[in-house]
């Protein structure tokens, strides 16, 4: 039997990895524009105390930050898009390492820039912000002004800049011990193969038609959380803390009040998901009791739920294929978007295949002087991995239309509308994939049976992920202690919630809340149930309406981070501060269950 070995980096093809070069020509180049980043933040002495002397100095003071911001940025990206390439690769560690010490020595020297803008008297800034020269700068100066409440005075502005590499440290510690130090060993495929069995290929093995194959690898997968639980458990932990350390600090009542507000996202819109999808079950139950019906098993476990409900169907699609479909697939969206997508996946934006210690998982990144860069680790035989190529390609555009409409300080848009513009590519690939297969049953079972998988991990799951997170949160602020126990008690009460009597739940799947990247990021994964709401609701738009929906759209797209989140839907078409989206995308899940079930079940 042949033992199937994840390859070492230097033994990618050039092609297959992306091109940095694009951005930095050398190693050497990013250290030359580090020396002169470090030298030149002393030039914040310069302004302090002096913002409020005249527009002029006030707009050089705003103009210097941001250009320090904006090389920065430059730095860390490199940084890490090298460090993610291979985690064991201790030279390229040492680039995060400085990059992110730079940026806290950067922001430790800029710290009084913020609560300087808001000690200003009001009547001397509302002059400046008329000035024609600060034209580009009024909302993020207004951004500046709403923030007054929660800064807190240069002194302790400044402790919070020095405690930046601290507080990020259980992100930092996780990503180190899930990516570069656990090790899962090897399974036997459907072949017979001996694999060794990653966070890439994990959900290839949970497609495989053998409950055996499966099961396996999601006992061996889970096995090496449960020996590290502990550690993991209390690295979770301290990083809920973290969250609350810096909410207090900033005067915010709890974590949640503290995580919406840069969006400006009022909590009704987070509770109004939770209310409305848990009030939405029953489309979800109907799925899962199909899944069991026609997989012909007794007992529903996790490990059963994604294995596709069409056997017949066995998918194979090499990544250049996969790109031409992904371009067909977003002809809607006009002959710009098209041609620009298609040059950058295949002209260096795209790392496409796992190597050892490469990051798991996928993500578009990238800054305002940069391509958009995608990270991938691309397998042949996942639709999950063509889904993952069109999603990230959506982050991907959407930075390309922001960073050519907006200057720098409007470009970077926000996480909120960032998964719109991914989860509308993954729809229209759907409705592509359904209309070049219309008249093959079996194919259009399957892609039906996948976007129902993608609306159920992307709206249910995910939100279920929202309401965990506000649990854990609330228990610390209440001063309880956050233990493995309660991590995993308080995830299988909202597995009870969430599957109802559909699903056998292992004890291992109780530790499920250990692995989740996103916990790391307070408050984040709501986005994602919000953003393929208003996806749906988009790419409906779209596709009934033409012209002028894609030119709202694209629109949307060029806003970047110019406008509130909201606000921006807003203009596309979309009121997330009703119910409507996420009510509307459960309606499309319980029509698509239906189509399942009359094309099994005829």
């Amino acid at each position: 039997m042949a033992k199937k070995i994840i390859p070492q980096r230097k033994n990618i093809n050039e092609k297959d990895k992306w091109n940095l070069t694009l951005f930095f020509e050398s190693d050497n180049q990013w250290e030359l524009l580090f020396k002169e980043v470090e030298k030149n933040i002393s030039g914040y002495k310069s302004f302090q105390g002096r913002l409020h002397e005249s527009l002029e100095s006030f707009r050089k003071g705003i103009e210097f930050d941001l250009l320090i911001s904006r090389d920065l940025e430059k730095l860390h990206t490199y940084a890490h898009l090298k460090n993610d390439e291979d985690l064991t690769n201790q030279s390229y560690s040492g680039f995060k390492q400085r990059a992110m010490n730079l940026y806290a020595r950067a922001s430790e020297n800029s710290s009084f820039i913020v609560p300087e803008i808001q000690s200003i008297p009001e009547y001397i800034i509302d002059e400046f912000i008329k000035d024609e020269s600060l034209s580009e700068y009024r909302f993020y100066i207004e951004k500046i002004l709403r923030k007054k409440a929660h800064t807190r005075n240069r002194e302790v502005e400044k402790i919070i800049a020095m405690g930046t590499e601290m507080t990020s440290a259980p992100a930092h510690i996780f990503r180190q011990l899930d990516n570069a130090d656990l090790k899962f060993g090897s399974i036997m495929d459907d072949e017979g193969d001996e694999v060794e069995l990653s966070h890439g290929n994990f959900i290839s093995f949970l497609n495989s038609p053998s409950k055996d194959v499966r099961k396996n690898a999601f006992i061996k997968y889970y096995g090496v959380y449960n020996s590290h639980k502990h550690t993991m458990a209390s690295i979770l932990a301290s990083s809920i803390k973290k969250d609350i350390f810096i909410s207090r600090i900033k005067k915010f009542e709890d974590c949640r009040k503290g995580a919406l507000f840069p969006d400006n996202v009022d909590e009704s819109i987070y509770d109004n998901l939770l209310k409305t999808v848990k009030n939405n079950l029953d489309p979800l139950f109907r799925y899962l009791r199909l899944r069991k019906k026609i997989l012909d098993l007794k007992e529903l476990h996790f490990y059963d739920t994604y294995v596709p409900l069409i056997k017949e169907i066995k998918f194979n699609m090499d990544y250049d294929e996969a790109v031409s479909v992904c371009i067909k697939a977003v002809e809607p969206l006009g002959e710009n978007y098209r041609s620009v997508l298609e040059k950058g996946l295949t002209s260096g934006w795209v790392d496409r295949f796992e190597n050892k210690g490469k990051r798991s998982g996928a993500y578009s990144s990238g800054c305002y002087d940069s391509p958009p860069y995608i990270l991938m680790n691309y397998k042949e035989d996942s639709i999950n991995s063509l889904y993952t190529l069109i999603h990230e390609a959506g982050h991907s555009m959407h930075s390309c239309y922001a960073r050519k409409n907006q200057n720098f300080v409007n470009h970077d848009y926000t996480i909120f509308v960032a998964e719109v513009a991914s989860t509308l590519n993954e729809t229209l690939l759907s409705r592509y994939l359904l209309d070049l297969y219309k008249d093959d049953v079996n194919m259009k079972g399957y892609i039906i049976n996948r976007e129902i998988d993608n609306i159920r991990g992307t709206l249910f799951r995910q939100t279920m992920f929202a309401e965990f997170e506000k649990v854990i949160h609330n228990i610390v602020e209440k001063n309880n202690p956050l233990t493995l126990e309660v991590i995993t008690s308080e995830y299988k009460k909202l597995l009870e919630i969430y599957f109802g009597d559909t699903m056998v739940f292992d004890e291992y799947l109780f530790l499920e809340p250990l692995r989740i990247p996103h916990f790391y990021s307070a408050y984040y994964v709501y986005k994602y149930s919000t953003g393929i709401a208003a996806a749906i609701a988009l790419s409906n738009k779209i596709l009934t309406e033409g012209d002028g929906a894609v030119k709202n759209y694209l629109g949307f797209l060029k806003l970047g981070g110019s406008k509130f989140p909201i606000d921006a839907l807003l203009a596309a078409g979309v009121d997330m501060n009703s119910p409507r989206p996420v009510e509307d995308a459960i309606k499309h899940f319980n029509n698509l269950v239906i189509q399942l079930e009359e094309l099994i079940l005829r």
